[in-house]
Protein backbone atom coordinates (compact mmCIF):
# COMPACT_ATOMS: atom_id res chain seq x y z
CA UNK A 1 0.00 0.00 0.00
CA UNK A 2 2.76 1.88 0.52
CA UNK A 3 4.33 1.77 -2.11
CA UNK A 4 1.26 2.55 -4.25
CA UNK A 5 1.27 6.14 -2.37
CA UNK A 6 4.36 6.89 -3.30
CA UNK A 7 4.01 6.27 -6.67
CA UNK A 8 1.38 8.27 -6.86
CA UNK A 9 2.91 11.25 -5.06
CA UNK A 10 5.45 11.11 -7.66
CA UNK A 11 3.87 10.80 -11.04
CA UNK A 12 1.68 13.82 -9.03
CA UNK A 13 4.98 15.54 -8.59
CA UNK A 14 5.98 15.07 -12.44
CA UNK A 15 2.46 16.00 -13.85
CA UNK A 16 2.66 19.13 -11.62
CA UNK A 17 6.35 19.97 -12.64
CA UNK A 18 5.02 19.99 -16.18
CA UNK A 19 2.61 22.50 -15.47
CA UNK A 20 4.68 24.66 -14.28
CA UNK A 21 6.93 24.41 -17.26
CA UNK A 22 3.46 24.85 -19.11
CA UNK A 23 2.50 28.15 -17.73
CA UNK A 24 5.88 29.37 -17.29
CA UNK A 25 6.42 29.24 -21.11
CA UNK A 26 5.32 32.58 -22.48
CA UNK A 27 4.17 32.83 -26.12
CA UNK A 28 5.56 35.42 -28.03
CA UNK A 29 2.65 37.61 -29.58
CA UNK A 30 2.25 37.52 -33.34
CA UNK A 31 2.73 40.50 -35.20
CA UNK A 32 1.66 40.36 -38.96
CA UNK A 33 2.58 42.53 -42.28
CA UNK A 34 0.31 42.51 -45.35
CA UNK A 35 1.54 41.41 -48.70
CA UNK A 36 -0.27 43.02 -51.34
CA UNK A 37 0.34 42.24 -54.81
CA UNK A 38 -0.49 39.80 -57.97
CA UNK A 39 -0.35 36.28 -57.02
CA UNK A 40 -2.32 34.93 -59.53
CA UNK A 41 -2.72 36.73 -63.25
CA UNK A 42 -1.04 38.30 -65.97
CA UNK A 43 1.80 39.69 -63.17
CA UNK A 44 1.87 36.52 -61.20
CA UNK A 45 5.58 35.68 -61.63
CA UNK A 46 6.95 39.09 -60.58
CA UNK A 47 4.14 39.24 -57.67
CA UNK A 48 5.23 35.90 -56.18
CA UNK A 49 8.54 36.69 -56.76
CA UNK A 50 8.43 40.21 -54.39
CA UNK A 51 6.26 37.55 -52.06
CA UNK A 52 9.30 35.63 -51.63
CA UNK A 53 11.32 38.18 -50.66
CA UNK A 54 8.97 40.21 -49.01
CA UNK A 55 9.17 36.58 -46.44
CA UNK A 56 13.01 36.07 -46.73
CA UNK A 57 13.06 39.49 -44.69
CA UNK A 58 10.53 38.21 -42.51
CA UNK A 59 12.15 35.03 -41.86
CA UNK A 60 15.74 36.59 -41.28
CA UNK A 61 14.31 38.96 -38.83
CA UNK A 62 12.82 36.10 -37.04
CA UNK A 63 15.43 33.91 -37.10
CA UNK A 64 17.78 37.08 -35.57
CA UNK A 65 16.03 36.40 -32.22
CA UNK A 66 16.27 40.59 -32.11
CA UNK A 67 12.67 41.17 -31.75
CA UNK A 68 9.82 40.36 -28.54
CA UNK A 69 7.39 39.42 -31.81
CA UNK A 70 6.93 36.54 -33.87
CA UNK A 71 6.22 38.25 -37.28
CA UNK A 72 4.13 36.91 -39.91
CA UNK A 73 3.55 37.47 -43.69
CA UNK A 74 -0.06 38.04 -44.77
CA UNK A 75 -0.09 36.99 -48.08
CA UNK A 76 -2.96 38.49 -49.86
CA UNK A 77 -3.43 38.65 -54.03
CA UNK A 78 -4.26 41.53 -55.78
CA UNK A 79 -4.72 40.01 -58.99
CA UNK A 80 -3.27 43.41 -60.92
CA UNK A 81 -6.82 44.16 -60.02
CA UNK A 82 -7.75 47.70 -58.43
CA UNK A 83 -11.21 46.20 -57.21
CA UNK A 84 -9.34 43.20 -55.87
CA UNK A 85 -6.79 45.50 -54.35
CA UNK A 86 -9.04 47.88 -52.66
CA UNK A 87 -10.24 45.02 -50.96
CA UNK A 88 -7.23 43.31 -50.08
CA UNK A 89 -6.26 46.24 -48.21
CA UNK A 90 -9.67 46.32 -46.55
CA UNK A 91 -8.71 43.15 -45.38
CA UNK A 92 -5.62 43.96 -43.84
CA UNK A 93 -6.88 46.79 -42.11
CA UNK A 94 -9.57 44.42 -40.64
CA UNK A 95 -7.08 42.72 -38.98
CA UNK A 96 -5.89 43.89 -35.55
CA UNK A 97 -2.59 41.92 -35.68
CA UNK A 98 -1.44 43.90 -39.31
CA UNK A 99 0.86 46.85 -38.61
CA UNK A 100 2.12 47.74 -41.60
CA UNK A 101 1.48 46.05 -45.31
CA UNK A 102 4.15 46.32 -48.24
CA UNK A 103 1.72 46.27 -51.30
CA UNK A 104 1.75 46.66 -55.09
CA UNK A 105 3.41 46.15 -58.32
CA UNK A 106 0.43 47.70 -60.26
CA UNK A 107 -0.28 51.49 -59.95
CA UNK A 108 -4.15 50.97 -60.76
CA UNK A 109 -3.96 48.99 -57.69
CA UNK A 110 -2.04 51.42 -55.62
CA UNK A 111 -4.09 54.38 -57.12
CA UNK A 112 -7.27 53.12 -55.49
CA UNK A 113 -5.86 51.34 -52.40
CA UNK A 114 -3.98 54.35 -51.17
CA UNK A 115 -7.31 55.72 -49.79
CA UNK A 116 -7.99 52.60 -47.96
CA UNK A 117 -4.81 52.56 -46.29
CA UNK A 118 -4.90 55.91 -45.23
CA UNK A 119 -8.59 55.68 -44.11
CA UNK A 120 -8.00 52.85 -41.56
CA UNK A 121 -3.99 54.50 -40.70
CA UNK A 122 -2.24 51.65 -41.83
CA UNK A 123 1.27 52.60 -43.15
CA UNK A 124 1.99 50.83 -46.37
CA UNK A 125 4.84 51.02 -48.41
CA UNK A 126 4.38 50.75 -52.32
CA UNK A 127 7.13 48.05 -54.12
CA UNK A 128 7.12 48.76 -57.28
CA UNK A 129 3.70 50.63 -58.72
CA UNK A 130 5.45 53.47 -59.99
CA UNK A 131 2.36 56.38 -61.15
CA UNK A 132 3.52 59.88 -59.53
CA UNK A 133 0.28 60.14 -57.84
CA UNK A 134 0.61 57.13 -55.60
CA UNK A 135 2.57 59.34 -53.17
CA UNK A 136 0.56 62.52 -53.87
CA UNK A 137 -2.16 62.53 -51.47
CA UNK A 138 -0.76 63.86 -48.18
CA UNK A 139 -1.51 60.44 -46.97
CA UNK A 140 1.44 60.40 -44.26
CA UNK A 141 0.52 56.09 -44.49
CA UNK A 142 2.03 56.04 -48.00
CA UNK A 143 5.59 55.55 -48.58
CA UNK A 144 7.63 54.27 -51.89
CA UNK A 145 10.93 52.58 -52.36
CA UNK A 146 10.43 52.89 -55.77
CA UNK A 147 10.66 55.96 -58.29
CA UNK A 148 8.22 57.17 -60.21
CA UNK A 149 7.51 57.25 -63.88
CA UNK A 150 8.49 60.92 -64.57
CA UNK A 151 12.30 59.80 -63.59
CA UNK A 152 12.38 56.83 -65.84
CA UNK A 153 10.91 58.30 -68.79
CA UNK A 154 13.25 61.37 -68.56
CA UNK A 155 16.19 59.04 -68.75
CA UNK A 156 14.39 56.61 -71.64
CA UNK A 157 13.33 60.07 -73.19
CA UNK A 158 16.73 61.27 -73.99
CA UNK A 159 18.68 58.24 -74.34
CA UNK A 160 16.83 57.35 -77.27
CA UNK A 161 17.24 61.06 -78.69
CA UNK A 162 20.20 62.14 -77.98
CA UNK A 163 21.95 59.26 -77.44
CA UNK A 164 20.76 56.85 -79.82
CA UNK A 165 19.84 59.62 -82.23
CA UNK A 166 16.42 58.74 -83.17
CA UNK A 167 13.86 61.10 -84.60
CA UNK A 168 10.71 59.13 -85.07
CA UNK A 169 8.53 57.67 -82.56
CA UNK A 170 5.67 55.45 -82.68
CA UNK A 171 3.91 55.16 -79.34
CA UNK A 172 1.51 52.55 -78.80
CA UNK A 173 -0.16 52.33 -74.25
CA UNK A 174 -2.44 49.86 -72.68
CA UNK A 175 -4.84 52.55 -71.41
CA UNK A 176 -4.29 51.98 -67.66
CA UNK A 177 -3.00 54.42 -65.62
CA UNK A 178 0.49 52.89 -65.75
CA UNK A 179 0.56 52.45 -69.27
CA UNK A 180 -1.22 56.05 -70.26
CA UNK A 181 1.87 57.70 -67.68
CA UNK A 182 4.87 56.15 -68.49
CA UNK A 183 3.61 56.63 -72.63
CA UNK A 184 3.10 60.51 -72.28
CA UNK A 185 6.33 60.94 -69.77
CA UNK A 186 8.36 58.99 -72.63
CA UNK A 187 6.34 61.63 -75.28
CA UNK A 188 7.47 64.97 -73.52
CA UNK A 189 11.05 63.72 -73.10
CA UNK A 190 11.37 63.15 -76.73
CA UNK A 191 9.67 66.29 -78.03
CA UNK A 192 12.02 68.07 -75.40
CA UNK A 193 14.82 66.67 -77.57
CA UNK A 194 13.48 67.23 -80.68
CA UNK A 195 11.79 64.16 -81.57
CA UNK A 196 8.60 63.64 -83.48
CA UNK A 197 6.22 61.57 -82.10
CA UNK A 198 4.35 59.98 -85.83
CA UNK A 199 1.81 58.11 -84.15
CA UNK A 200 0.24 57.49 -80.68
CA UNK A 201 -2.67 54.54 -79.95
CA UNK A 202 -3.94 52.39 -77.16
CA UNK A 203 -4.56 49.06 -76.81
CA UNK A 204 -6.08 46.64 -74.60
CA UNK A 205 -5.11 44.69 -71.92
CA UNK A 206 -5.52 41.20 -72.61
CA UNK A 207 -5.31 41.83 -76.30
CA UNK A 208 -3.79 39.10 -78.89
CA UNK A 209 -3.71 40.37 -82.02
CA UNK A 210 -1.85 43.82 -82.91
CA UNK A 211 -0.89 42.85 -86.83
CA UNK A 212 -3.41 45.55 -88.03
CA UNK A 213 -1.94 48.48 -85.61
CA UNK A 214 1.30 47.25 -86.75
CA UNK A 215 0.70 47.30 -89.76
CA UNK A 216 -0.94 50.98 -89.90
CA UNK A 217 2.65 52.04 -88.05
CA UNK A 218 4.79 50.50 -90.03
CA UNK A 219 3.65 52.49 -93.21
CA UNK A 220 4.43 55.51 -90.86
CA UNK A 221 8.60 54.50 -90.64
CA UNK A 222 9.28 55.09 -87.03
CA UNK A 223 12.67 54.35 -85.98
CA UNK A 224 11.66 53.27 -82.76
CA UNK A 225 8.03 52.16 -81.26
CA UNK A 226 8.02 52.84 -77.59
CA UNK A 227 4.96 50.79 -75.56
CA UNK A 228 3.66 51.72 -72.19
CA UNK A 229 2.46 48.95 -70.31
CA UNK A 230 3.64 45.51 -69.26
CA UNK A 231 4.92 42.27 -69.93
CA UNK A 232 2.27 39.90 -72.10
CA UNK A 233 1.22 42.87 -73.97
CA UNK A 234 4.70 43.79 -74.69
CA UNK A 235 5.69 40.58 -75.82
CA UNK A 236 3.09 40.03 -77.78
CA UNK A 237 3.86 43.22 -79.87
CA UNK A 238 7.41 42.47 -80.30
CA UNK A 239 6.49 39.01 -82.09
CA UNK A 240 4.17 40.77 -84.38
CA UNK A 241 6.41 43.13 -85.22
CA UNK A 242 9.17 40.70 -85.78
CA UNK A 243 6.49 38.50 -88.33
CA UNK A 244 5.58 42.31 -90.41
CA UNK A 245 9.20 42.54 -90.05
CA UNK A 246 9.44 46.16 -89.12
CA UNK A 247 13.06 47.40 -88.41
CA UNK A 248 11.81 49.79 -85.74
CA UNK A 249 13.81 49.66 -82.10
CA UNK A 250 11.36 48.72 -79.38
CA UNK A 251 11.27 49.89 -75.90
CA UNK A 252 9.57 49.84 -73.17
CA UNK A 253 9.44 50.59 -69.54
CA UNK A 254 10.16 48.85 -66.28
CA UNK A 255 6.99 47.13 -66.61
CA UNK A 256 8.40 44.64 -69.05
CA UNK A 257 11.43 43.51 -66.96
CA UNK A 258 10.35 39.95 -66.36
CA UNK A 259 11.21 36.29 -67.49
CA UNK A 260 7.20 36.35 -68.61
CA UNK A 261 8.32 38.74 -71.22
CA UNK A 262 11.38 37.28 -72.88
CA UNK A 263 9.42 33.32 -72.38
CA UNK A 264 6.46 34.60 -74.35
CA UNK A 265 8.61 36.77 -76.77
CA UNK A 266 10.69 34.29 -77.38
CA UNK A 267 13.69 34.50 -80.16
CA UNK A 268 12.00 37.82 -80.85
CA UNK A 269 12.70 39.54 -77.68
CA UNK A 270 16.23 39.69 -78.46
CA UNK A 271 17.54 43.58 -78.76
CA UNK A 272 14.29 44.84 -76.78
CA UNK A 273 15.27 47.88 -74.95
CA UNK A 274 13.58 48.97 -71.11
CA UNK A 275 14.38 50.74 -68.27
CA UNK A 276 14.61 49.98 -64.58
CA UNK A 277 15.25 51.52 -60.99
CA UNK A 278 18.09 51.04 -59.46
CA UNK A 279 21.02 49.20 -60.77
CA UNK A 280 21.27 45.41 -61.26
CA UNK A 281 20.94 43.60 -58.18
CA UNK A 282 24.44 41.24 -58.79
CA UNK A 283 25.95 44.99 -58.48
CA UNK A 284 25.02 46.60 -55.40
CA UNK A 285 27.05 46.16 -51.99
CA UNK A 286 24.33 43.62 -50.51
CA UNK A 287 22.84 42.01 -53.88
CA UNK A 288 25.67 39.26 -53.55
CA UNK A 289 24.16 37.97 -49.76
CA UNK A 290 20.42 38.95 -51.00
CA UNK A 291 20.88 36.30 -53.75
CA UNK A 292 22.43 33.70 -51.65
CA UNK A 293 19.75 33.98 -48.74
CA UNK A 294 17.13 33.72 -51.45
CA UNK A 295 18.36 30.65 -53.06
CA UNK A 296 19.33 29.01 -49.66
CA UNK A 297 15.67 29.74 -48.57
CA UNK A 298 14.45 27.53 -51.49
CA UNK A 299 11.74 29.42 -52.68
CA UNK A 300 10.48 28.05 -56.71
CA UNK A 301 10.19 31.13 -57.94
CA UNK A 302 12.71 33.47 -58.94
CA UNK A 303 12.63 36.99 -57.43
CA UNK A 304 12.21 39.07 -60.83
CA UNK A 305 12.88 42.49 -60.94
CA UNK A 306 11.34 43.78 -57.95
CA UNK A 307 12.00 41.17 -55.20
CA UNK A 308 14.77 43.04 -54.04
CA UNK A 309 12.51 46.04 -53.71
CA UNK A 310 9.86 43.95 -51.74
CA UNK A 311 12.63 43.16 -49.83
CA UNK A 312 13.46 46.10 -48.59
CA UNK A 313 10.24 47.30 -48.39
CA UNK A 314 9.80 44.89 -45.44
CA UNK A 315 13.11 45.50 -43.87
CA UNK A 316 11.92 49.19 -43.80
CA UNK A 317 8.53 47.99 -42.03
CA UNK A 318 10.88 45.34 -39.48
CA UNK A 319 13.70 48.41 -38.56
CA UNK A 320 10.25 50.72 -37.57
CA UNK A 321 8.71 48.13 -35.78
CA UNK A 322 12.44 47.61 -33.76
CA UNK A 323 12.41 51.19 -32.90
CA UNK A 324 8.32 52.10 -32.14
CA UNK A 325 7.24 48.63 -31.62
CA UNK A 326 3.92 47.13 -33.51
CA UNK A 327 1.85 50.18 -33.11
CA UNK A 328 0.01 51.23 -36.39
CA UNK A 329 0.20 55.00 -35.14
CA UNK A 330 3.15 55.31 -34.26
CA UNK A 331 4.95 53.33 -37.89
CA UNK A 332 3.24 55.75 -39.86
CA UNK A 333 5.62 58.34 -38.70
CA UNK A 334 8.56 56.00 -38.23
CA UNK A 335 8.59 54.46 -41.48
CA UNK A 336 7.96 57.76 -43.06
CA UNK A 337 10.93 59.48 -41.15
CA UNK A 338 13.19 56.50 -42.25
CA UNK A 339 16.58 57.88 -43.60
CA UNK A 340 19.35 56.18 -44.80
CA UNK A 341 18.09 52.91 -44.66
CA UNK A 342 21.08 50.49 -45.96
CA UNK A 343 19.48 47.78 -47.66
CA UNK A 344 19.76 45.40 -50.64
CA UNK A 345 18.92 48.76 -53.32
CA UNK A 346 21.61 50.64 -51.79
CA UNK A 347 20.17 53.39 -48.68
CA UNK A 348 16.94 54.48 -48.80
CA UNK A 349 15.12 57.96 -47.16
CA UNK A 350 11.60 59.17 -47.79
CA UNK A 351 11.02 63.02 -49.15
CA UNK A 352 8.26 64.57 -47.48
CA UNK A 353 5.56 62.83 -49.27
CA UNK A 354 7.08 59.62 -48.72
CA UNK A 355 8.98 59.07 -51.66
CA UNK A 356 12.61 57.42 -51.78
CA UNK A 357 15.19 60.04 -52.93
CA UNK A 358 17.00 57.32 -55.40
CA UNK A 359 16.59 58.09 -58.48
CA UNK A 360 19.49 55.86 -60.32
CA UNK A 361 17.83 53.93 -63.69
CA UNK A 362 19.89 51.44 -65.76
CA UNK A 363 18.85 50.84 -68.97
CA UNK A 364 18.24 46.84 -69.87
CA UNK A 365 18.30 45.48 -73.12
CA UNK A 366 16.86 41.81 -74.27
CA UNK A 367 20.05 39.71 -75.02
CA UNK A 368 19.63 35.66 -75.23
CA UNK A 369 16.48 35.44 -73.22
CA UNK A 370 17.68 37.51 -70.61
CA UNK A 371 17.99 41.24 -69.54
CA UNK A 372 21.57 42.54 -69.75
CA UNK A 373 22.27 45.88 -68.40
CA UNK A 374 23.16 47.73 -71.27
CA UNK A 375 26.08 48.65 -70.90
CA UNK A 376 27.35 44.41 -70.20
CA UNK A 377 25.68 43.92 -73.30
CA UNK A 378 27.24 42.72 -76.43
CA UNK A 379 24.48 44.50 -78.89
CA UNK A 380 24.35 47.97 -79.28
CA UNK A 381 22.10 51.02 -80.69
CA UNK A 382 24.37 51.71 -84.04
CA UNK A 383 23.24 53.66 -87.19
CA UNK A 384 19.91 53.44 -85.45
CA UNK A 385 19.00 49.68 -85.47
CA UNK A 386 20.29 47.19 -82.71
CA UNK A 387 23.62 45.67 -83.77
Amino acid sequence: MKKYVALLLILSLIVMSFGVVGCGQKQAKTVKIAYIGPITGPNAAIGLGMKNSAELAIKQANASGKLPYKLELLVLDDASDPAQAVNAANKAASDPDVVAAVAHFNSGCALASVHAFHKFGLPAVIIAAIHPKITQNGYPEITRVIGDINIQEKVAGKKATTEFGLKKFAVIQDQTDYGKSNAEAFMDEVKRNGGEIVSYDGIAVGQQDFSALLTTIKAKNPEMIFFGGLATEAALIKRQMADLKIPAIFMSDSGILSSTFNEIAKDAATGTLAHGYGAPIEDLPGGQAFIKAYNEAGFKEPYEAYGPFAYDAAGIVIEAIKKVGPDRAKLVNAIRDTRDYNGVLGKTSFDQNGQTTADLVTTYISENGKWVPYYKSTLKVKDKKIQ
